[in-house]
């Protein structure tokens, strides 16, 4: 099929890397802009390190940029400057928590440079897997190492010497100095494992059992799978004492798992096996009992250890910021213990207000939809089911993360994507925002013309046609 014929029969993607440039323009307004108001709002002056701060996030945006009009120029346009936004949004936030722990007495804090050092790393890692791996379909052949490789990241925290407990949750190894979460590489090998297990056997999990009040049960015989997630999930729970990964690792394989066999049967499975996992933790888990006594009752809990002073602090901060906000520098975010990791949603919630949380929302909004996007008009299984479970890790772990805080459901220990300070985290979800590029650069690009020669002279020429 030429590409002309294309235009008929289909329609064909422009590159719109003018576009992409153009917003990246806009994503770095936003963050260095962010970063000036911060100067400005508590200092009362512009940071004096505007200049190098700016140069050196627009350098890396740049690279970025260039990485992906070189290697994958049908990349969608929009990812990219959304993802450049949200970590310069955040860049920001956590340098006015820096200067409130100083105005505070306490020592000089630098979580921001940190964070700007692991962002430099993740855009490293983001150009390395651009270059690399050039088409998404090789990540095929290592669908059972993959899943192997998260297992034994899952477990690593485990080994005695080398895991770390943090806040009560045994999810983190040390490196010398160093710690670092292998759960968030764990979700990225997770999703690929999936996505070619469920490619290979979602013929066979699609066929129907029995059919119980209009929805179609799966057999007993398929139920192995999500039996073993579930109990992997469960095992996070327990011995991890990590709910947030928990909750993310069995929603991402339920959700994966729908949209591989379009079964509604395996949701009812999904489901009931959830309830009966949380009323079984509850029964005997007592982090998960505490968990969710704070998530009912949080007043109740307030002066109490463990307790909910964050949860409380984190309300009372986004109550106060109202609608607009108080301005950054205007309210005292730093109350909220870990303001700039787990509860920096309440930070932006105080000081640019409702407005300013409904807009991050918004952007990893449209970060999903873009990513359902390419899965949709991807060409191969395997690529629409990884963009499908990337844009559920996301899902979820945003909708987990934001919906403790606000105390829709019970506070769980993740990071927002982009957002947060950690560097396992950060340099993950920006593997992830490779991934995704590198699935859409697949899926918009031309149809490779397929169709037969029907020039006799050219077909001639190319069968080196030998006349006697």
């Amino acid at each position: 099929m030429s590409q002309q014929q294309g235009f008929v029969m289909g329609f064909v993607h422009r590159r719109r890397r003018g576009a992409e440039l153009f917003l990246l323009v806009l994503a770095l307004a936003v963050g260095v802009g962010a970063y000036a108001a911060v100067g400005i709002g508590v200092e009362g002056k512009v940071p004096a390190d505007i200049v190098g701060y700016g140069s050196w996030l627009a350098a890396l945006s740049v690279v970025g940029h260039v990485t992906v009009r070189l290697v994958a120029p049908y990349a969608d346009p929009v990812l990219l400057p959304v993802v450049v936004a949200l970590n310069g949004l955040g860049l920001a936030v956590i340098h006015r928590l820096d200067l409130a722990y100083e105005d505070a007495g306490r020592a000089a804090h630098t979580f921001a440079r940190q964070q700007l050092t692991w962002m430099t790393l993740g855009v490293v890692l983001f150009v390395v897997t651009l270059v690399v791996l050039r088409d998404h379909r090789v990540l095929t052949r290592f669908t059972y190492t993959s899943g192997l490789a998260a297992i034994l990241l899952l477990l690593l925290p485990m080994v005695p010497g080398v895991g770390k407990t943090i806040n009560g949750a045994k999810i983190w190894i040390g490196v010398g100095p160093f710690s670092f979460q292998p759960g968030e590489l764990a979700k990225v090998l997770l999703v690929v494992a999936f996505a070619g297990y469920l490619v290979l056997h979602r013929d066979a999990l699609a066929l129907a059992g029995r059919r119980v009040a209009g929805i179609d049960l799966p057999r007993g015989r398929d139920l192995g799978p999500i039996l073993a997630m579930w109990l992997v999930s469960l095992g996070i729970l327990i011995f991890q004492r990590d709910l947030g990964s928990s909750l993310l690792f069995f929603g991402l394989f339920l959700v994966m798992l729908y949209v591989a066999t379009e079964r509604a049967g395996w949701l009812v499975v999904g489901v009931l096996l959830f309830l009966a996992g949380a009323a079984g933790s509850y029964q005997f888990l007592g982090h998960v009992q505490n968990r969710v006594n704070i998530w009912l009752d949080p007043m109740g809990y307030y002066d109490k250890t463990p307790g909910s002073f964050q949860l409380v602090e984190g309300l009372f901060g986004m109550a106060w910021g109202g609608l607009i906000g108080r301005g950054f520098g205007g309210g005292s975010p730093d109350r909220v213990p870990y303001a700039n990791s787990d509860f920096i949603i309440s930070s932006i919630g105080e000081e640019l207000g409702l407005t300013g949380v409904m807009a991050v929302v918004l952007c990893y909004g449209l970060i999903v939809e873009r990513a359902l996007r390419a899965a949709l008009i991807c060409r191969d299984g395997f690529g629409k089911l990884m963009a499908t479970g990337l844009a559920a890790v996301l899902a979820l772990q945003v909708f987990v993360v934001i919906g403790g805080v606000t105390k829709l459901i019970p506070l769980t220990g993740l990071t927002t994507p982009f957002l947060s300070y950690g560097g396992s985290s950060l340099v993950a979800n920006w593997v992830i925002a490779a991934l995704l590029l590198r699935i859409s650069d697949q899926a918009r690009r031309p149809v490779p013309d397929l169709s037969p020669v029907e020039d006799e002279q050219a077909d001639e020429q190319a069968t080196q046609v030998v006349r006697l």
